[in-house]
Formats: C-alpha cells, structure tokens, sequence
C-alpha cells in the first residue's frame, strides 16, 4: 500500500484557502484558512486566521493568530499573540507572549512566561508560571508552582503541591504601581506554600501561610504555620 504524501501550504502576503491536510502550514503575511486544519506543522509568524480547528503535531505563533475553532496536538508555543474561541488541548503548552483561550485547557506541562487568560478550567500535570494569568474555573495541576509578577486570578486552584511565591523584594518595590496579588476563592491540596494571596479557604494537609496573604479560613490536618506579616481570621485543625 502506497502512502500518498502531503503538501505544504504556505500564505505569503495576503491570501486565504481552505483547510484539509497537509504536511505543513505556514501564514507568513495576513494568510486566513476557511475550514479545519490538520498538518504536522503549524507555524503563524504574521496575522493570521483560521476558522476551525486546528489539529497539529507542532504549532507556533509568533505573530497574530486567531483560531476560531479548538487547538489540538504535541507541543504548542505562543510567543506572540494568540486568541483561540474553544479549547486547547496539548501535551505540551508554553506561553511567552499574549494567549486568550475562551474555554479550558488540557495539558501534560504548562509554562507561561507572559500573559494568559482561559474562560474556563486549566488542568495539566505540571503548571509553572512566571507571569500574570486569569482563569475563569478551575485551574487543576499535581504540581502548581507560581511567580507572581502582576495581578494573577483563578475561580479555585486544586493540585498535589501549591507554592504561590513574590517575586524578588526588588520588584516588590513596583507594587505601589503594579497590583502583584493572587485572588482565588479556594485552594486545596496536600502541600501548600502561598505568599501575597487572597483566599477565603485554604485546606490542605501541610500548609505555610507566608507575608502579605489575606485567608478567610485555614482547614490543615498535618503542620500550620504562618508569618506574622499575614492574615488569617479563622484557623481549623481536622
């Protein structure tokens, strides 16, 4: 059985196609595909759409991608601007420029070294973030770590182990300016080791409230403690 090989499809300048499969897709100028997209490798380095999904081993934007449709795929890197209307589900997901994802995301590791807003749960097995990111449900990981550097939101946070931690006391000079403070309703996990969060519950079995955090309650089963730079107005032992 012969396999028939695919093609390539590459806009350059202005110019539009529909989707079907391929071996790669490029969109260098203002490129716009009309239907879904399947190829091994997609590459956005100008302004480009696509309305559908978008299905790939490999996919980068690197200038202005929009996808009216869902991301699937290995490995996704966002290093400039991404707006993408349903999901995104990868192995892989790193963001050092602007995402927008309007429903969930579903990854193995999740890096973010720039700016990410998701409307609903963020799942992944590792969530690292260096960053400013809001989520609008759950963000779900066995191993959270973040660095505030701005104002960082999520409806609840739930994983293995939790650490939320300031950025360097140099750039906490900056926060006169720049709001540098994690809000969340809920966090809940085994290990949890947070810094300037507001939370109305903190529940966990292992837990370390540290310097400029702002918790309604504290439910701990195992060891509490907690700096005198914090706010805690209720603590519960189980």
């Amino acid at each position: 059985m012969e396999t028939k090989k695919r093609g390539d499809l590459i806009i350059n300048g202005l110019g539009s196609s529909n989707g079907g499969q391929f071996e790669r897709v490029t969109l260098n100028g203002k490129g716009t595909i009309n239907t879904d997209v399947e190829c091994t490798q997609f590459e956005c380095s100008g302004l480009g759409t696509v309305n559908g999904n978008v299905a790939a081993a490999t996919a980068k934007i690197s200038g202005n991608g929009k996808i009216n449709g869902s991301i699937e795929g290995e490995f996704l890197s966002i290093d400039g601007t991404a707006k993408v209307k349903n999901h995104v589900a990868v192995k892989n997901l790193k963001v050092s420029g602007k995402a927008s994802v309007g429903g969930k995301i579903k990854c193995d590791e999740i890096k973010i070294k720039g700016r990410m807003t998701v409307g609903e749960d963020c799942e992944a097995e590792t969530f690292k973030a260096e960053s400013q990111f809001t989520i609008g449900g759950l963000l779900n990981a066995d191993l959270i770590d973040i660095t505030i550097f701005a104002e960082c939101r999520a409806k609840e946070i739930g994983g293995q182990t939790i650490l939320i931690r300031q950025k360097s006391p140099f750039f906490c000079l900056l926060k006169a300016f720049i709001p540098t403070q994690l809000e969340t309703e809920l966090i809940e996990g085994d290990r949890i080791e947070i810094e300037n969060t507001k939370a109305a519950v903190v529940r966990g079995n292992n837990v370390t409230i540290g310097p400029n955090c702002l918790i309604g309650v504290v439910e701990y089963s195992g060891e509490f403690s907690m700096d005198e730079k914090a706010v805690v107005k209720e603590v519960r032992k189980a």
